[in-house]
């Protein structure tokens, strides 16, 4: 079953493109978020999170220079956050949104107004940032128009692409986080969503002959990957993550979870046949395919209703698309770099029994006062890690330092990366680890994005300029991961956030109401006093800790006592044993004299009496 794509999008876009020549504006948004009910797929009806009694939440449009505003009503029985993905958020790092970063949630039953400076263009995403909860369905398009548009093209179409699951995401999340998971696979989804519809129903998207189509592809997944394309059109990429770039022909793009791709496809100049575009997810992503996923989903181009569809001969096109080859439209030069950080990426069973993703072998663990506040209230303590907490992995930058970091990926499987608060750039990739002997040579002009997929057992070198002052996650996109602690937190110019930064008293007020603290370290304490602060879990360290040692002296011990148990029985039983007469046919005694000496046989017993 077929199900027609609305023009709305487009007609948004073209509208907000006139307007803005003339004057920026407050583009409002009411968002009460709330639990609904729906069934994307055909196969399931189930609660889920959606906004003003619906699902799937609408796309949000604004324009360049705009203030987009959303009052957010949390309409559901736990706290709840948004994150705009991948918007700068300079000077207002309090509306960046992830819970104990930068905010302590909305309570349930109150507002919340998230007021945001649009000062960049291009494909975006909003999610909430709090527990797992954008993986029931809190996620939409966040497209942010340029109303001098470089790229040509006559309409624009946004595919969203998303991992579904029956399940809720609270119960799929204890059972990834638990000891009986002990190799950490990850829950699998039931089913993709092209445009939020699966299952028997597949996304049609109308083409007219000779009309060029931007397609804004966002992975709004959990964990999937996905590789589009298109039989029968080319495609040109033209953004990645909000950042335009020249023109480059592609056979697919490969989507990691958060990451947004535009293309422009030139429609064909017959409407004798339709075709199929593909959103395959990439199950080398998934520790196991269960027999009833479907993972290479259809949409459909569409000419003609009643023509037929013409299919490429093989396999779709799952050709390399390697996003470092792409020129950033401005041309900015590749950055130096005044600090660096290693980063080395792992999956291991901590010390709690559960299997966690690491940065440097720490696993990330919300501190007791959210960090943005440490930073801001801390005085010069701020410019010391130490205050933020042993779990928070912490890493200083000062401001308008130029900053790299070099991420290697030991775990088996890959990772999408996401910075806040800025894009970076990609300076060279390479089989992992990296070696810090080796001088990278960039490109003049390095593609920049906001999250990066790193393939297990290899590297990636980032760079970015620290211009906006604040504390910014930098965290592996799969949900999954992100609450299993493959987390840390850049802090950028604490000093100068003291100076630049007011939170506003709504916020405040929530975090009172919360019970959460808006002033001290780590452990809302003064100085570096971090008593009560988060601490562990550990790794498992290497030789024998107190503990194994304990267990192992216990199995020494009853290992002794059983031998000896054993050896004393032998011997006591040895001394109760009666000697064995014997009698010898050479001695010739009777029947009787024999009876007397071996004893009464019990015909009914092999025992001697």
């Amino acid at each position: 079953m077929f199900g027609r794509s609305s023009s709305f999008a487009a007609a948004v876009a073209i509208v907000l493109g006139c307007c803005h020549m003339a004057t920026a504006e407050d583009v409002k948004y009411y968002w009460d978020i709330g639990y609904v009910k729906a069934n994307p797929d055909g196969q399931l009806e189930r609660q889920v999170i959606g906004v003003n009694g619906a699902w799937p939440p609408p796309p949000l449009h604004v324009s360049l220079n705009d203030t987009l505003i959303i009052e957010a009503r949390n309409s559901l029985d736990t706290p709840t956050t948004l994150h705009a993905h991948g918007m700068y958020q300079n000077g207002t790092n309090y509306m960046d949104g992830p819970y104990m970063v930068t905010q302590c949630g909305i309570p349930p039953g109150q507002n919340m107004t998230y007021r945001i400076p649009i000062t960049q263009t291009g494909t975006y995403w909003i999610h909430a940032h709090y527990g797992a909860q954008y993986v029931d369905g809190i996620r939409a398009p966040l497209i942010l128009h340029n109303p001098k548009e470089p790229h040509k093209y006559d309409d624009e179409i946004i595919v969203t692409l998303e991992d579904w699951y029956h399940d809720q995401a609270s119960g799929l999340l204890k059972e990834f986080l638990s000891w009986k998971n002990p190799g950490g696979a990850e829950p699998v989804p039931n089913g993709a969503l092209i445009g939020s519809v699966g299952g028997d129903k597949h996304k049609i998207i109308d083409f007219t002959p000779g009309k060029t189509y931007r397609l804004r592809l966002i992975n709004m997944s959990a964990l999937a990957m996905f590789h589009f394309s298109i039989e029968g059109h080319k495609m040109h990429v033209i953004e990645v993550d909000g950042v335009d770039t020249e023109p480059m022909e592609v056979g697919n793009v490969r989507l990691a979870a958060a990451q947004r791709t535009s293309v422009l496809v030139t429609a064909l100049n017959s409407t004798g046949s339709n075709y199929l575009f593909h959103a395959d997810m990439d199950t080398d992503m998934f520790d196991n395919i269960p027999e009833t996923l479907n993972y290479n989903s259809t949409g459909l181009i569409r000419y003609n209703k009643g023509a037929d569809v013409k299919r490429d001969k093989g396999e779709p096109d799952w050709s390399a698309f390697n996003d470092i080859d792409l020129v950033p439209l401005d041309g900015m030069e590749a950055l130096g770099f005044d600090v660096t950080y290693s980063l080395d990426v792992y999956f291991n069973q901590y010390t709690d029994a559960l299997n966690h993703g690491t940065f440097n072998n720490i696993t990330y663990v919300m501190p007791k006062v959210p960090t943005m506040f440490t930073a801001l209230s801390m005085g010069a303590d701020a410019l010391n890690a130490t205050v933020y907490g042993p779990q928070t992995n912490a890493h200083m930058v000062g401001h308008m330092q130029d900053v790299q970091l070099v991420v290697n990926n030991f775990d088996a499987g890959n990772h999408p990366f996401h910075l806040h608060g800025h894009h970076f750039q990609l300076i060279e990739r390479g089989p992992a680890p990296y070696d810090p002997t080796f001088n990278p040579r960039p490109k003049s002009a390095p593609a920049r994005r906001d999250t990066v997929t790193i393939p297990s057992m290899e590297y990636v070198i980032l760079r970015f300029r620290a211009d906006n002052p604040g504390t910014w996650l930098f965290h592996c996109h799969i949900e999954w991961h992100i609450e299993g602690g493959l987390n840390m937190v850049i802090i950028e110019a604490p000093d100068v956030m003291q100076k630049r930064i007011r939170v506003p008293q709504q916020i405040l007020d929530q975090c009172a109401a919360a019970g959460i603290p808006t002033s001290g370290n780590a452990a809302g304490r003064e100085g570096y006093d971090l008593r009560g602060a988060p601490e562990g879990p550990y790794p498992y360290p290497l030789g024998w800790t107190s503990k194994a040692k304990g267990a192992m002296a216990g199995c020494i011990l009853s290992a002794l006592v059983g031998f000896a148990s054993i050896i004393w029985y032998g011997w006591s039983s040895q001394q109760s044993y009666k000697p064995v007469a014997t009698a010898d046919d050479s001695e010739g005694l009777d029947a009787a004299e024999t009876q007397g000496r071996l004893g009464r046989m019990d015909p009914d017993s092999a025992a001697i009496n």
